[in-house]
């Protein structure tokens, strides 16, 4: 079986906790701000409709699946793909908020396996750019809104 693969990527969000948390966990709304293209809440969950049971889908990755299966407001998130996101398998997130000074701390880690020998490095810098980039959005929309 591959490795398993570990990215990890840290933001200090100049807002209080529960607007980011709130804000990240929304998950149609990512469609104004992420950057990905339109997201789709295709199963809500319960008893928060962005909560455990969400599933989201992604027009920018058609077949993408995520659902969330763990929902803490406002201090963590967890989901896991379910389908879709060749080349990766066993693809596990999660995502921390945690009260820093004036803003929030987000903390966003991801594992999973590469299902092509080799190239996990290869992903995982990827994965690493996207991430980046998704919570420098979401720090710009948060600013945007104050």
């Amino acid at each position: 079986m591959a490795r398993k693969h570990v990215v990890t990527v840290e933001r200090l969000i100049d807002h209080p906790i529960e607007e980011v948390f709130r804000h990240y966990t929304d998950h149609a709304g990512w469609s104004s701000w992420v950057g990905l293209g339109k997201v789709r809440l295709v199963q809500e969950g319960s008893p928060h409709r962005d909560g455990v049971g969400a599933v989201r889908a992604f027009s920018a990755a058609p077949g993408l699946r995520e659902e969330v299966t763990l929902f803490e407001p406002p201090q963590r998130m967890e989901y896991r793909v379910t389908r879709g996101a060749y080349p990766i398998t066993d693809h596990h997130g999660e995502v921390l908020f945690t009260p820093d000074r004036k803003g929030t701390r987000v903390l966003w880690r991801v594992s999973f396996r590469s299902k092509l020998p080799g190239i996990g490095w290869a992903l995982r810098g990827g994965i690493a750019l996207v991430f980046r980039g998704i919570l420098a959005r979401l720090a710009r929309e948060l600013d945007g809104r104050a």
